[in-house]
């Protein structure tokens, strides 16, 4: 079968998304990432070859060491290094019929990713195919044509094609994480690309703003700051627009947005005791949804929006709690150590991450909603808290002071893969991962 790509006009970025995937290699599910014992797929990704126009290494080096550290970051796969593969960018073949498949098995790459260069004028098509070396199959391939700043949107939206064809889901590529930080004195808000990279701050409260929450759509966070000397809440929109959300006399704090909709959780005390209360997004309250004696804070929903977890010391003790919305039954969740908190509920409902005192250390677990175990992903590294899902729900990230002062770290959903996601000055804490969404 024939296999091409069909050109196209670039706008700002204009991906053209041909699909070039034969009924023969349709789809197939290589990876299970909700297995704790994963086997990671070794994969070559050999930089890129220039195909029509001067070259510029920018694209052809820098995009391959780009992609590679993208479907590195995924915890999924083995990136091979690339001086052992016996391949020469400039003269190397890309395409099926050229593919030297015994070379790529030799240094024990099961997949390939080739790309192929145009350099036209400020613009740039970029050619990129996905092979398994072991069945000498071509998988999938896309044709970007973008503008030169636009290239790294094009690279992200490749990996999430490759991790969509090997499990189903389109990975992490286009979200955010929020976080607190204090490299510049004051506790801020300070947001990046889901890898850690391109960092900003995003609050300027010259205060202490805490417990950042991202809505559904990734275009608001809810937070709480201390800049009118009071811990009140607020939200404030990527573009910059701000809102006072609740002011109310005593703490207005730990929000958490209600799954597609403008409304959200949060924890008031006005009344005297904390309480859990729902707000619309223009900080009505719309009804009140804890009452019992005891402080409860923290609520977190299942994707579903009929269940919010939360935290409550009802009990004597920090446990964490389930209410359905509908029945307002309260189970309690955790049963096993004295200090429970911080819960984070997965992207697929089944399950609940949480920050536990471990003699004298704080620990990340998760509890399987369903069957109520509970299991341990952080051990003897200082303390590990506020873990927070990606929006596949295969990695959760977290902080940690097992370097000293609080950093944000990240690993896979069964605690494997523990390292360091954010190299700013500073302390670090509290991420908060949105969902799938970044422009």
């Amino acid at each position: 079968m024939k296999k091409f790509f069909r050109m196209a006009t670039p706008i700002i970025i204009a991906f053209t998304a041909f699909l070039i995937t034969p009924a023969a290699f349709a789809q197939q599910d290589y990876i299970d990432f909700t297995k704790p014992f994963l086997r990671k797929i070794p994969v070559a990704v050999p930089y890129f070859k220039p195909l029509v126009g001067e070259e510029d290494t920018e694209i052809t080096e820098k995009s391959a060491e780009l992609l590679a550290s993208y479907i590195d970051f995924t915890g999924l796969f083995e990136v091979k290094d690339r001086a052992a593969y016996l391949f020469d960018n400039k003269t190397g073949g890309i395409i099926g019929p050229e593919i030297d498949y015994p070379n790529w098995r030799a240094i024990n790459a099961e997949l390939l990713i080739t790309g192929g260069v145009k350099f036209m004028d400020q613009t740039v098509i970029l050619q990129l195919r996905l092979f398994d070396t072991v069945k000498q199959e071509f998988l999938i391939g896309k044709q970007y044509s973008v503008w030169k700043k636009d290239v790294k949107k094009a690279i992200r939206k490749f990996s999430g094609e490759v991790v969509h064809h090997l499990t189903g889901d389109y990975g992490n590529f286009d979200s955010r994480l929020a976080f607190i930080s204090k490299s510049n004195g004051k506790k801020e808000i300070f947001i990046c690309d889901f890898d850690g990279t391109s960092i900003k701050q995003f609050t300027k409260t010259n205060s202490l703003a805490l417990n950042p929450a991202w809505s559904s759509d990734s275009k608001w966070i809810a937070y709480t700051s201390y800049e009118r000397n009071n811990p009140d809440l607020f939200i404030k929109h990527l573009n910059g627009e701000k809102k006072l959300l609740s002011s109310k006399k005593g703490i207005n704090t730990t929000p958490a947005w209600i799954p597609g909709k403008f409304a959200l959780a949060a924890t008031l005390s006005f009344s005297g005791d904390q309480e859990i209360y729902l707000l619309t997004g223009s900080g009505k309250i719309i009804k009140k949804l804890t009452s019992k004696w005891g402080i409860d804070v923290s609520p977190t929903w299942s994707p579903d929006g009929k269940k919010m977890a939360f935290v409550s010391n009802r009990s004597g003790d920090p446990q964490i709690y389930i209410l359905d919305i509908e029945t307002k039954r309260v189970e309690r969740q955790t049963f096993t150590g004295k200090y429970n908190t911080q819960p984070a509920w997965s992207p697929k409902g089944d399950k609940l991450a949480f920050s536990s005192m471990d003699n004298g250390h704080f620990n990340i677990y998760f509890l399987d909603v369903e069957t109520k175990k509970t299991f341990q992903l952080t051990k003897e590294a200082g303390d590990n808290e506020s873990p927070t899902w990606s929006p596949d729900g295969s990695l959760l990230a977290f902080s940690s002071t097992r370097e000293g002062v609080s950093r944000i770290y990240v690993m896979t959903a069964y605690g494997t893969d523990q390292r360091r996601l954010i190299t700013i000055p500073g302390q670090q804490s509290q991420p908060s991962w949105s969902s799938r969404g970044l422009k």
